[in-house]
């Protein structure tokens, strides 16, 4: 039984992807600051609550919580979004966004490294909103900046772990109706996390370090 760890999995897209994966018989471990009864009412599931990903001592806590278990997927879905602009520029929203989106994931992967084996995979949920060329509308300055920095921190994952055997994917979900973008969207999170699944198990060592929509186009840096 494959083994997943999907930080964030309380709502949204980390509830539905847990949901998909343990009801086609994988097992979980959540990883979440809040739980929730939808995600502890899930078969095959272990959730572990009150961990901040932006808290190191936390991360290296949970790699002793789990015992040198093998993960075969580290999912880091975990996120948030501020509104900024050069009128109304929050630099404390700004240094947060970086910390739970870009340093997050990297923490974790650093923490539970032990853990990953030849042939696990790392996924990061980033957004096309981190892409350069595909910025045609600015703005949300803390939200672009720190999944542009996490993109970068995964392409060097992906050259850091190819010779353990280990693959990184960045991955877009997609515009989808959460409570992160106020209900506003193009799809729901049953067919984003279907796709970032679908993904997930299509990743392999001659992909990694690519950057893709959950609907399977590669996209721009």
């Amino acid at each position: 039984m494959p083994t997943h760890v999907i930080t964030g999995a309380n709502r949204g897209i980390g509830l539905e992807m847990a949901r998909q994966l343990t009801h086609r018989g994988d097992s979980v471990l959540a990883i979440v600051r809040n739980s929730h009864p939808d995600l502890e009412s899930l078969p095959n599931i272990q959730v572990f609550d009150q961990v901040d990903v932006t808290n190191t001592e936390a991360m290296n806590g949970l790699s002793q919580r789990l015992e040198g278990a093998p993960i075969d997927t580290l999912i880091h879905n975990a996120g948030v979004l501020t509104q900024e602009s050069l009128e109304h520029l929050d630099v404390d929203a700004i240094r947060w966004q970086f910390e739970v989106n870009a340093l997050g994931p990297l923490r974790l992967t650093a923490a539970l490294l032990s853990h990953l084996h030849a042939g696990a995979k790392i996924a990061i949920v980033t957004s096309r909103m981190g892409s350069i060329a595909d910025n045609s509308s600015g703005s949300r300055y803390g939200y672009r900046m720190s999944k542009a920095a996490v993109n970068m921190a995964g392409v060097s994952m992906a050259r850091d772990l190819a010779d353990r055997g280990i693959s990184v994917a960045l991955l877009h979900p997609g515009f989808v109706r959460t409570d992160m973008t106020g209900g506003r969207g193009l799809i729901d999170p049953p067919e984003a996390a279907s796709g970032l699944i679908a993904r997930i198990d299509a990743l392999s060592l001659e992909t990694s370090g690519s950057f893709w929509h959950a609907n399977g186009e590669r996209l721009p840096w």
